[in-house]
């Protein structure tokens, strides 16, 4: 296989001619829904709230980010193997992704399997090929790329650390322990940090990127999972999934400013583009919840069965949240939060990806 960078322009031009071709016939954004073990991703048009392709070959896909120009997806893969196997099947009637999801980790504080690993696939947006499969340590929970696009993290829970990937050598350059069941991360936006939520030990950590160390373990709520930070990177939003509350973190400091009590278990956070409104999953509520943060003020939207995995869609000003209960997307409008309408997706859909137009 080639190992040049995968941005680089040469490499890419028929890549290009592709993307435009591509862009031409579909309108942005385009949002890629992972479908965990039916081993696809279904992308949707967001203009039209429409699948228009999906994607295959990704096995017990859950985890899903893509790179800032939106030409290549990092997909993570829950199911783990011995190194030197060959990529599983999914099992008959099993959903791979989720008896490994975070209610099927191992304990804190058990031993670490050093011995098992996963594939990290790379996609090539303009046409759904895997171009790279990279392996990892681990079962992979979520993903995330940096801001400036030279790196992806992946979560391992079960050996209670990360893994980063440099995308100009597909290489895994770091192993990093956090805390115990690791389970989200996002990136400061100057890509020189970033924060892993480590559900087994309600802390969230602050890791060095140019080091890859841990340089601060900052409290949260019980049993933190999903996070967004602010546009400008002076605050992290924090959902603590079993303890029903939103933590608001000053990443200067680590110190918790405000606490946002939802109730039972919630899931899936994300803000609008300004910064300016909060969204929450309440899955255990069966309702999404908004957070006008400059005044604390909560508006709710009665959405059943379990509102899961949410991402605020561009600026279409539309919300996608996928159920735990059926196989569908919800389209809400950010601004009322009415129902704007459901796209059946076949399956449970997990950690969303958004392209950008060019």
């Amino acid at each position: 296989m080639q190992t040049e960078s995968i941005f680089r322009t040469a490499a890419l031009a028929g890549v290009m001619t592709l993307t435009l071709g591509l862009q031409t016939a579909l309108a942005e954004p385009l949002v890629y829904v992972p479908l965990g073990g039916e081993g696809k991703i279904v992308v949707i048009d967001a203009a039209q709230d429409k699948i228009v392709d999906t994607i295959t070959g990704v096995e017990a896909v859950h985890g899903l980010a893509r790179t800032p120009d939106g030409q290549f997806l990092i997909a993570g893969s829950f199911e783990a193997r011995e190194p030197g196997s060959a990529l599983p099947e999914k099992p008959a009637g099993m959903a791979a992704d989720e008896h490994a999801a975070h209610h099927a980790a191992a304990p804190a504080g058990a031993a670490k399997d050093d011995s098992v690993i996963s594939t990290l696939s790379v996609i090539r947006t303009a046409d759904g090929s895997v171009v790279r499969r990279i392996d990892v340590p681990g079962a992979v929970h979520h993903v995330a790329v940096s801001p400036d696009g030279r790196f992806a993290v992946v979560t391992s829970p079960n050996e209670d650390g990360i893994s980063a990937i440099d995308l100009t050598s597909y290489q895994v350059v770091a192993t990093v322990s956090t805390g115990a069941l690791p389970n989200y991360a996002v990136f400061s936006p100057d890509s020189q940090r970033l924060y892993v939520s480590n559900a087994g030990d309600n802390t969230v950590s602050e890791i060095d990127t140019q080091q890859w160390v841990v340089r601060r373990d900052f409290a949260a709520g019980t049993g933190p999972e999903h996070m967004a930070p602010s546009p400008d990177g002076e605050r992290l939003y924090v959902a603590n999934v079993d303890g029903g509350t939103v933590s608001e973190i000053a990443t200067n400091t680590g110190a918790t400013l405000r606490t946002f009590d939802i109730g039972d278990t919630l899931h899936g956070i994300d803000l609008s583009r300004d910064g300016a409104t909060l969204f929450v999953a309440a899955r255990g509520q069966d309702k999404l919840v908004a957070i006008t943060l400059a005044t604390a003020e909560m508006r709710e939207l009665a959405l059943a069965p379990e509102p899961y995995h949410l991402a605020t869609v561009g600026d279409t000003g539309k919300l996608y949240i996928s159920s735990a209960g059926e196989p569908n997307v919800w389209v809400v409008d950010q601004q009322d939060l009415s129902i704007l309408g459901t796209i059946p997706v076949g399956a449970r859909g997990h950690q969303m990806a958004i392209a950008p137009g060019v």
